[in-house]
């Protein structure tokens, strides 16, 4: 396998440890600035161009996108998706997973436990929202973080109505999320790899400090998850389109709360704590995958016109209740059942016997015009044309 360890460190412990784990696997792994890249679209075909050349052919590419580059690093590798050069984290999973808040909303309609959480921008709707997260303490988070830096914790409403007022005023947008206490200066960090965790650690704040970031002195000790941490973990990096990432979450008392996924985890901390060839496993899911390159299923589907992908529910007291997906008519007209959601299990290709429950979701393939024949129609009142004014733009106006 031909490897792009796509980052601007090559000194750093995770590009070092990654490219020593392809090279002793017999791989062949170089470290290309990510800056260096030229996005080329002169040709018939998409490619790129690396220091002013042709970039040559790789198998993978392996992202560590640097926050600052975010829009730049992204457009790279979604190149590269065009291409077809397989990434385990794609485009889009990376830049959902860079927006706190972005990475919140789509986390959030997929019963994943994660703290209260709101988003306001009006000075007047602070104080509601404090209330609705719980009031104080409550957790201040600059949207585009990292390291621990941008996180507030404000004890007292008063306070953190000033400090909201003040990042406002700078033109931060910021999150109020509700302060775990029984998880306070503590958190747990899961190494997802593909579809299981390889390692994990839980990080413990220094002193009075309740941010447990490495980066902020915490240190770190291996830990043994449960399958609902483990599930939460794995469900959370894929739900946001990630295949290697550190999902960090903190105890709380009705289990795991998620609280960030992260598209490009620091391997030192966990490596030093766990004693696990951690690079090892990334590399490893990777060279099993180069043969089957990840693609943009709903940008391929969508070519054929009048075709597409929708997600159809399955309402309560609908006619597709009690009834298989090979009773249901749904190939009759025209429509593949690709994924069956019901509560947090996903079943993917379900086979025809599958009986249909109410609130099920299936995502399908087919004919748009039967899919939206499906969905229940809102009833909206008939807007009344009226009759143009004998002056319809009075004078002065």
């Amino acid at each position: 396998m031909k490897l792009a360890i796509l980052s601007r460190a090559p000194r750093a412990y995770s590009t070092q440890r990654l490219k020593a784990a392809a090279l002793s696997r017999g791989h062949e792994a170089k470290v290309l600035n990510t800056l260096r890249f030229a996005i080329d679209l002169t040709g018939p075909e998409p490619d790129l161009q690396f220091r002013g050349r042709p970039l040559s052919d790789y198998d993978a590419i392996l992202p560590r996108i640097g926050n600052s580059i975010t829009y730049f690093g992204t457009a790279v590798v979604r190149q590269f998706e065009q291409m077809d050069v397989y990434t385990p984290n794609t485009a889009n999973g990376i830049s959902n997973s860079r927006d706190k808040l972005r990475a919140n909303q789509i986390l959030s309609r997929h019963n994943i436990g994660m703290p209260a959480t709101t988003f306001v921008r009006n000075r007047a709707d602070v104080r509601p929202a404090i209330t609705r997260v719980g009031g104080a303490p409550v957790v201040i988070k600059l949207l585009e973080g990292t390291q621990g830096i941008g996180v507030i914790l404000a004890p007292e409403v008063k306070v953190a109505e000033a400090i909201i007022e003040t990042l406002h005023s700078k033109n931060q947008n910021v999150l109020i999320q509700s302060f775990v206490q029984e998880s306070r200066g503590r958190d747990v960090r899961a190494l997802v790899v593909g579809d299981r965790v390889v390692a994990a650690m839980r990080r413990v704040a220094h002193g009075d400090e309740f941010r447990s970031n490495v980066h902020r002195g915490g240190s770190v000790e291996p830990v043994a998850l449960d399958a609902a941490y483990e599930q939460a973990a794995v469900r959370s990096a894929q739900i946001m389109g990630l295949r290697v990432a550190g999902v960090d979450m903190l105890e709380g008392n009705d289990g795991p709360l998620v609280m960030e996924v992260n598209s490009s985890p620091g391997l030192e901390g966990i490596e030093t704590a766990t004693k696990l060839d951690v690079a090892g496993a990334i590399i490893d899911y990777i060279a099993n995958q180069v043969a089957f390159p990840e693609i943009d299923v709903r940008q391929r589907l969508t070519v054929s016109t009048g075709y597409g992908v929708a997600e159809l529910a399955v309402r309560a007291g609908a006619d597709l209740v009690g009834r298989t997906i090979s009773e249901s008519g749904l190939s009759e007209r025209d429509i593949t059942v690709l994924t069956l959601h019901r509560g947090p299990t996903v079943i993917p290709n379900p086979r025809q016997g599958v009986e249909l429950e109410a609130d099920d979701r299936l995502l399908c393939f087919g004919r748009l015009e039967e899919m939206r024949s499906m969905i229940p129609e809102r009833r909206r009142r008939r807007a009344k044309v009226r009759r143009l004014p004998k002056e319809p733009i009075p004078e002065g106006a």
